[in-house]
């Protein structure tokens, strides 16, 4: 009997790598079935953001648009200020981004790797402030940017994530105490303080950390919608998502409009997603949920 029809013929309950051969392929079609539900709404929305109006609910759907038309994208350039929204949101975004690591990746290393008093309870103390939902310190947040004049500036949107997030400094913490001891106790032999062990050390190999912690908080920001529609009141300095929720009032009707303004707002996240996914999944395997 030939190797493949003795494989054929044994029963698949007694050859465990045909079983682990079927289980990966069934993981694979599961994984590709949800993934292609996910991403329906998202063809759809690409779809019709180039399609003429009549083309939109005839039956059945075109996913190909017939004609093929730019002219909607033209239309939420030229006649609306969705481009200076994407000028806030990026300033916003990237300033808190970016402020947000430097502080959370600091407190981080020295919750991971510092010995000083009471660190247990206190990092106990953030980690439970991750529990309280935002918008039950909606109101006394308001009243106290009220009192310092910050309505209708950038202030309210960019300060309090320039001091770091509980989150931010957690991801922090778990990522720092998984790397190797041996990098610090060499680095302290040659005499580096502990700044110069996380800025010269640590940092270089942090790189996973600082894009899982960029992607997720650029993300946030971005698509923030409650704090920019409470806090900036004037035009100019509102964000792309508050414009977008305001581009119904004006285009109530006219959906292909409204699907090319939400493609325009959606692509630079898209970008960057695209470009630092392969942090992501390294920060991910290497850090998990480890204390």
């Amino acid at each position: 009997m030939s190797e493949a029809a003795r494989v054929l013929a044994t029963p698949l309950r007694d050859d465990p790598r045909r079983q682990a051969q079927l289980l990966r392929a069934l993981s694979y079609v599961g994984l590709f079935t949800l993934a292609f539900i996910i991403l329906i709404p998202f063809f759809w929305m690409l779809s019709t953001s180039f399609k003429p109006a009549r083309g939109i609910f005839v039956m059945p759907p075109q996913w190909i648009p017939d004609p093929f038309i730019l002219d909607h994208y033209f239309t939420i350039w030229e006649k609306t200020h969705l481009a200076r929204g994407l000028v806030n949101s990026t300033f916003i975004a990237l300033s808190t981004t970016l402020g947000e690591i430097a502080t959370s990746t600091l407190a981080g290393f020295a919750f991971a790797r510092m010995r000083f008093p009471a660190k247990g309870p206190l990092f106990g103390l953030l980690l439970m402030t991750m529990m309280i939902p935002g918008i039950v310190t909606l109101i006394p947040t308001f009243i106290l940017f009220g009192e310092l004049d910050w309505i209708d500036t950038f202030n309210p949107v960019i300060l309090p994530y320039l001091l770091g997030t509980p989150f931010a400094l957690f991801l922090s913490r778990q990522f720092f105490s998984g790397l190797p001891r041996e990098l610090e106790d060499a680095a302290k032999v040659d005499g580096a303080s502990f700044f110069q062990i996380y800025r010269h050390v640590f940092m270089p190999q942090a790189r996973p950390l600082v894009a899982t912690l960029f992607v997720l908080g650029y993300l946030h920001r971005w698509n923030d919608f409650l704090a920019p529609l409470i806090y900036l009141r004037s035009p100019e300095i509102q964000t792309v998502s508050v414009m977008l929720a305001r581009l119904v009032d004006f285009y109530v009707q006219d959906w292909s409009v409204l699907m090319a303004g939400a493609m325009i707002a959606l692509l630079p996240i898209l970008i960057i997603f695209v470009v630092l996914q392969r942090f992501i999944i390294e920060s991910v395997a290497f850090s998990g949920l480890k204390g």
